[in-house]
């Protein structure tokens, strides 16, 4: 018999409600509220940043407040920056690549509820979906990915934008619901360094 948490991690109805769950959630709580009244990049910050996302290498910065549920289901990439105000409700796993950058507001939510009511509203489950990002993706100001999601490596998402299906490698897509609008050149990909 899979426990809730077990359920919650590999796609399945969960009930959010559960013991293990609701303490790894006050476990995030805790260190949440640590990392958002920290001053970025003073010791409280960091132990806090490695507290709240255990996953996430000395490199990643992320300005505060920052919020999500668990912390721990989210894997982090080399030198990913994320700005003011960013949110991941990771109730299913989140990997986010090297040298993502999100502008502040961005969202991804790998939580999702059955369509079903008596399941939604009676039985109150729910479930998650895993979210991805590729390397150097950028995501601008207000970006909301929902659960399922994969963005290509490279892939540049214009603010406002709601992406609600897996986006290609080097493409720029733009819109609710995000659409491609072109690729990128052999020149913006291009590495440098």
């Amino acid at each position: 018999m899979k426990t809730e948490k077990q359920k919650m991690l590999s796609g399945e109805l969960y009930r959010a409600s559960d013991e293990e769950l609701v303490a790894d959630k006050m476990r995030c709580r805790e260190a949440m509220r640590r990392f958002n009244q920290s001053v970025p990049e003073s010791d409280e910050w960091k132990t806090a940043k490695r507290d709240l996302l255990p996953n996430a290498p000395e490199s990643v910065y992320i300005e505060p407040p920052f919020f999500c549920d668990y912390g721990i289901h989210v894997t982090f990439g080399e030198n990913v920056f994320m700005n003011f105000n960013c949110t991941i409700l990771d109730v299913a796993p989140v990997t986010i690549g090297n040298r993502v950058m999100m502008a502040n507001n961005v969202q991804l939510l790998t939580a999702t509820h059955p369509l079903d009511v008596q399941r939604r509203v009676y039985d109150l489950v729910e479930y998650g979906l895993p979210i991805t990002i590729g390397d150097n993706a950028w995501l601008g100001g207000g970006v909301i990915v929902l659960p399922g999601v994969t963005i290509g490596k490279n892939c540049v998402i214009g603010a406002g934008s709601v992406v609600t299906k897996d986006i290609p490698d080097n493409t720029i897509a733009v819109g609710n619901p995000a659409k491609v609008v072109r690729d990128l050149t052999a020149e913006e990909i291009a590495e440098r360094g």
